[in-house]
């Protein structure tokens, strides 16, 4: 602790003493003239004076994490499997997810730079639909029949004796009614 009146009598000048009173560093100084020959104080000259430090700026970072939907995308692949015009689903849809990090650079709380990166949490499953394209034959061949047998108003055995006016090439099996006559001995084939 330093020795007040040794330094009381060091700041002697011209018959008076100076106090002077430090608060505090780089902050408020009062300076003081005090008369000798009383106990009163005089104020001589009072300095109050505002001393700022610089401080240099705080830069703090901090990080901002989001996420975002991604869509998926719709396809569509033609099948002859399945009949024209319908449709079915194959794969359904569903959407991914992106997550977006920011890194945020702030000097003194106010935001100066932000930066991001992007990855991709999950990907997207695209919707697949399967569309049919078959589109079944028109058959000019009698349905009670195996093996083509014309549609006409009548129906021959080829190489025979009948006249048309069209003409079956055998043999061919009778899996409905025999309406052209064509199995004439009932064995459930004709044109043999």
């Amino acid at each position: 602790m330093v020795n007040i009146k040794k330094w009381l009598s060091e700041l002697t000048v011209v018959g008076r003493t100076s106090l002077v009173l430090a608060l505090a560093a780089g902050s408020l100084i009062t300076v003081s003239a005090m008369s000798p020959k009383s106990n009163t104080t005089e104020v001589d000259t009072v300095k109050t004076t505002k001393v700022e430090a610089k401080s240099e700026p705080v830069t703090t970072t901090k990080t901002e994490v989001k996420t975002e939907k991604i869509p998926f995308e719709k396809q569509t692949i033609e099948s002859a499997d399945m009949t024209k015009g319908s449709t079915k689903i194959q794969t359904v849809g569903v959407e991914g997810v992106k997550t977006i990090t920011y890194t945020i650079t702030l000097v003194d709380g106010i935001e100066k730079n932000r930066t991001s990166n992007e990855v991709i949490t999950t990907n997207p499953i695209n919707e697949v639909t399967i569309l049919g394209t078959y589109v079944k034959p028109v058959s000019n061949c009698d349905s009670n029949y195996s093996g083509c047998v014309p549609i006409a108003s009548d129906v021959d055995c080829a190489g025979g004796s009948g006249n048309g006016p069209a003409y079956a090439y055998g043999p061919v099996q009778v899996i409905g009614t025999d309406i052209y006559g064509l199995d004439r001995d009932g064995d459930g084939w004709g044109c043999e």
